[in-house]
């Protein structure tokens, strides 16, 4: 991620709110300026970070645009893999042994009798290795002596440009106090990547989504400001993962020493980093999908299939059940959760969600030698369907067919 030295130039305040400068991925100027530093940061492969901070120090020269430059060259690093030489000895045991000898010259004098080469040459002697090795050696667990092992992705201009501009807009958070996301779809992306991150939210339903407030790392209520700046940072790319989003946040960047309103939404042209889930985390619930839409996908029957669509709000944490059946006449929504092949740990997780849940319209699909105690499901606040080998699509659809009677039921009583 880009630091705050890097950043701070692209801020402006226009009004009430805050705009970043970004670069232009079609400008020829900047195209030309990522192809050469492309190609300069390409030729280091096999040498050390210093080479590469070298090497982009004499590029840069006195140009007055050097904060862009070395935004670009932080993205070209960040993606990058730098690696610690492996060596026979622990460089500071090294340094100790030979510093230990005092100050030492090229040229031996009347204080200093030993030259540089014969004192490098003695602890070489010592240590059984060449004199090369003990300059190698000396100070490799230093960052600027690591060697580029991967250049990374083989970016292209456009890539580049693309990837710099999402790291100015994800770095202006770090000053933000607080951030209100509404979003409506692609929901199982946001909160994996909510949790990841580990960020405090609140949620609430709206008609089509869902409405969610984070805390920002200058709020009151964070603790340990830098490493949660990080984080509340990192996770935005999360959010070009979704479809329909608007995003809005309250920022107060030092440097303009006043707070300012930061707003983002689906029609801003960043791209994600970050994977986008598959449609499906296990092939049960791909042949499940598949089978039904086999036999109903031109709205054939009376239960409309869909996907992951609700977020079941639980306290700091979400269940979002793997499928919901909706009853094309009643409006009246079945949810699926899938219990199968899992490890007892995930299962056990899952299973505690479902009691915090505490749905009437849940049903659950049980692979029968699930790595659960028959105890464990006695009191589950579910409709519990086993299964063999797969759910029975027509066994599922008359569970469904009876769930449903008794919840519309319950409702005509009431």
């Amino acid at each position: 991620m880009l630091t705050a030295d890097l950043v701070k130039p692209r801020l402006r305040a226009r009004g009430q709110h805050l705009h970043i400068e970004m670069l232009d991925p079609n400008n020829s100027f900047w195209r030309t300026c990522t192809v050469e530093l492309i190609t300069l940061f390409q030729a280091r492969a096999g040498q050390t970070q210093g080479d590469w901070e070298t090497a982009l120090f004499d590029y840069e020269g006195d140009r007055t645009d050097y904060e862009i430059i070395r935004g670009l060259a932080k993205v070209l690093s960040d993606a990058a893999t730098f690696e610690r030489i492996e060596t026979t000895i622990e460089p500071d045991v090294l340094r100790k042994r030979l510093f230990c000898t005092g100050p030492v010259f090229s040229k031996p004098d009347l204080f200093h009798p030993e030259s540089r080469e014969t004192v490098l040459q003695q602890v070489a002697d010592e240590f059984e290795m060449t004199v090369g090795q003990v300059e190698t050696t000396l100070f490799a667990d230093r960052t600027s002596q690591y060697r580029i092992t991967d250049i990374g992705p083989e970016w292209t201009p456009v890539d580049l440009i693309q990837r710099y501009n999402l790291e100015l807009a994800r770095a202006a958070l770090y000053w933000s106090s607080e951030m209100t996301i509404e979003i409506h779809d692609s929901f199982k992306d946001f909160w994996k990547y909510l949790k990841l991150f580990k960020l405090m939210f609140e949620a609430t339903t709206m008609e089509s989504g869902y409405r969610v407030k984070l805390d920002g790392p200058i709020s009151p209520f964070v603790q340990s400001t830098t490493r949660y700046g990080r984080q509340f940072a990192a996770f935005l790319p999360a959010l070009f993962l979704c479809d329909r989003w608007q995003m809005q946040a309250d920022v107060r960047p030092p440097q303009i020493g006043k707070h300012l309103l930061y707003q983002l939404n689906d029609q801003i042209p960043l791209v994600s980093h970050f994977k986008k889930s598959p449609e499906y985390d296990s092939q049960l619930e791909a042949n499940f999908a598949t089978q039904f839409y086999a036999k109903f996908g031109d709205k054939r029957g009376k239960w409309e299939l869909s996907r992951e669509d609700e977020v079941i709000l639980l306290g700091d944490t979400v269940m979002i059940p793997d499928f919901a059946l909706t009853h094309r006449d009643s409006g009246q929504r079945i949810l699926i959760e899938i219990m199968g092949f899992w490890h007892p740990d995930y299962l056990r997780r899952k299973l505690e969600k479902v009691h915090d849940a505490n749905l009437d319209n849940l049903l659950l699909l049980v692979y029968e030698d699930v790595n659960l105690t028959a105890d464990k499901l006695e009191d589950v606040p579910a409709t519990v369907l086993y299964f063999v080998k797969k759910p029975v699509l027509k066994d599922v659809l008359a569970a469904a067919d009876d769930l449903h009677q008794t919840l519309i039921g319950e409702a005509d009583i009431e």
